[in-house]
Formats: C-alpha cells, structure tokens, sequence
C-alpha cells in the first residue's frame, strides 16, 4: 500500500512487508508463495510475529478510536470546568499549538508510540473544551448542535464509502492531502499574522459580522475533512485486508480522532455563522 496520507505513509504502516526477508517478499531463492487473500498462508513459526502480537481488526479500531475519543471528551469537559475564564485565550492558543506539534510528531514518527498520541488527545482536548465554551457563551446550544452534526457527517460519510463503493485512487490522494495542506499553511499564515495586526479575512471572530470568505473557508475545511474521512476509512478498511499487525489500530484511531476533531470544530464555527 502506498499512501501520501503523513500517518499512514510509513514504510511500516498497514503493510505486512516488513515482516518477511527481501527473499521471502520477491520471490528469492527458497522463497514460498505468501499472501494475504483468501486461501493464502499466512507465515508460520518465528517468520509471523503477527501471530504473538494479532492482526488489526475493525473491533479493535473501533474500540482505540472510543479510547481517543473519551480521553478528548474528558479533557475538553476538565477544561470547560477547571480553567479560570482570563486563561481562555492562553488555553486555546498554548493548546492548539501543542496538539499541532504531537500530531507532526505522531505521524512523522516511525515507532508508534500510543502514550504520545493520548498526550495528543489530553491536549487536543482541552483546546476543544475551550473553544467550545467561548462559542457556547455567545450562542446557547451551539455545542450540541455540533456535535450532533459532527456525527451525522460522520455517519453519512461512512454510509456513502460503503453503500457506493466509493474508490480512493491515488490522483484522489494527491488532491486532497495537497488541498490540506495548503490549508493548514493558510491557517498558521493567517494566525501569524494576525499577531502583527493583519487581518486576511479567512476566518471571522465569535461574534459580529461574516464575510462570505470566511464562510467559503469554513465550507471547504468540512469538505476537506470529509474527503480526508473517507481517506482514512479507505486505509483501515486495506490494513485489516493485508492483515496488518494490531499495533497499527493505534495509528488508525489517531487518524479518525485528527479528522473528527478538525470536522466538530469547522462545523461549530459554520453552524455560529449560521445563527448570526
């Protein structure tokens, strides 16, 4: 599998590759057929560490993604209660910053390193309780109401990957980690700048008018998500296929929580231009 997603594009990453000697993988001297369809043997004895450790799964994916998912719910809701009111700022700045930083980490890294990524969760966390109790001043409700549409997009967008047999071919690939990251770029240009008093306009504030480019922006972040939803079932759905090691549920989780948490945050701040 190849992939130009920044999680999932390593070497080790939902590949069971690395597992054999070049001999074994390409048909070497001595070498016996090996695959992972069915009525394919899987390797045996010490040649199939797989077998110690287990093989990914859809359960076990969904239950580390509950995982990643509660630990941001609990310190979003720690942050919501605990954090004094003239530390929002601070607390969303300081957070996002630092959840940026263990994402580059986690996913750039080659050992997977689950206590990294619930460091990621606990941080992320606490920016999501923040922002959301800001949003939540201005516009009762608001909170839930985004959630609520964070899991029908969700649910919708797995139903469509599933239901339509939806191809993500690599050109797809190319588009949309392109399109994300030059994103990404735009965003941290646009917050920098903002420190020296310059306003791009790409994004409006709590409350008080809405440009239409700021509405555009927050539309195509969600259909970015949404694209790199798909993404991201598309690898699980290949790694539990190849049979990749179980280890390698963690990194998928990772991913779903990223993409989930950058989608409820797009959509609280359309559903906020939305009530304006």
């Amino acid at each position: 599998m190849r992939t130009h997603n920044p999680v999932l594009s390593r070497q080790d990453a939902f590949t069971p590759a690395q597992q054999y000697s070049p001999q074994q993988q390409y048909g070497g001297p001595g070498a016996e057929p090996q695959g992972y369809g069915p009525g394919l043997q899987q390797p045996q004895g010490p040649q199939g560490p797989q077998q110690s450790q287990g093989l990914m799964t859809f359960e076990d994916v969904v239950t580390k993604t509950s995982i990643m998912i509660g630990l941001v719910i609990l310190a979003a809701a720690a942050a919501w209660f605990l954090v004094p009111e003239s530390l929002t700022w601070i607390g969303i700045i300081a957070s996002g910053l630092i959840g940026f930083v263990c994402a580059m980490i986690v996913g750039f890294r080659r050992k997977i390193s689950p206590p990294l990524m619930f460091l990621y969760a606990a941080v992320e966390g606490v920016f999501v309780g923040l922002f959301s109790r800001i949003f939540e001043g201005f516009y009762d409700g608001i909170v839930m109401q985004a959630v609520f549409a964070t899991l029908v997009a969700a649910g919708v967008t797995l139903a469509a990957y599933k239901f339509f047999n939806i191809r993500v071919t690599p050109k797809f690939q190319k588009i949309v980690v392109i399109a994300t990251i030059a994103f990404a770029a735009a965003m941290l240009l646009n917050f920098g700048l903002s420190f020296a008093g310059i306003n791009l306009g790409l994004r409006s504030g709590v409350t008080g008018s809405v440009s239409l480019l700021a509405i555009g922006v927050s539309a195509l972040a969600v259909v970015l998500a949404v694209f790199n939803l798909i993404m991201d079932f598309d690898h699980i759905e290949r790694g539990i296929a190849m049979r990749a090691p179980a280890e390698q549920s963690w990194v998928a989780a990772f991913g779903l929580t990223v993409t989930l948490v950058w989608l409820y945050v797009e959509l609280l701040r359309i559903i906020s231009y939305i009530r304006r």
